[in-house]
């Protein structure tokens, strides 16, 4: 069994444990965008749900809507993302089978990707809807058993000359 002590680090450790944020200013200004998307697994009734409105509202609106929040406020949810000046974002939704599939796309000129802001709004996103869902996708015990975002990733990354 360990000690209290063997369990923490110590205010030393600590101390040189601690990161900081990147330095970006010796970066020019480039084009940058990023697009990233992720699926969120539905039930039957769910997907059909989603074709037409929850009792909560359109699904596809709301949680563009919280996909936009979310790439805005990304810096405020990862403490090493800097802050950057959102040129555009763009939300698709798209139904596979019995799946919802969120695409975000991120525009910039800046000195750092725009990758965490387009994957923080994906997730965003799927989570919306499927806090929308929860009451059609809980089984009897309150479980969700055909529920589940997977494939979230980043799909393209790109990165153009300062003039572009």
């Amino acid at each position: 069994m360990s000690t209290p002590s063997e369990d923490y680090m110590s205010v030393d450790e600590l101390k040189d444990s601690w990161s900081a944020i990147v330095d970006v200013g010796s970066k020019d200004v480039v084009f940058r965008e990023a697009i990233a998307t992720g699926v969120l697994e539905l039930s039957s009734s769910g997907i059909n749900a989603v074709k037409g409105r929850s009792k909560k509202g359109d699904v596809r609106e709301i949680s563009t809507i919280a996909s936009i929040q979310a790439v805005k406020e990304t810096p405020r949810i990862l403490p090493h993302c800097h802050i950057i000046p959102i040129e555009g974002c763009s939300v698709e939704w798209n139904i596979e089978g019995s799946n919802l599939r969120c695409t975000v796309t991120v525009r910039t000129h800046w000195m750092t990707g725009v990758e965490m802001e387009a994957l923080c709004g994906v997730n965003a996103g799927l989570l919306c809807a499927w806090d929308m869902f929860k009451s059609i996708e809980k089984d009897s015990d309150g479980q969700y058993p055909e529920s589940r975002i997977t494939n979230v990733q980043v799909i393209k990354k790109s990165k153009g000359d300062q003039h572009n």
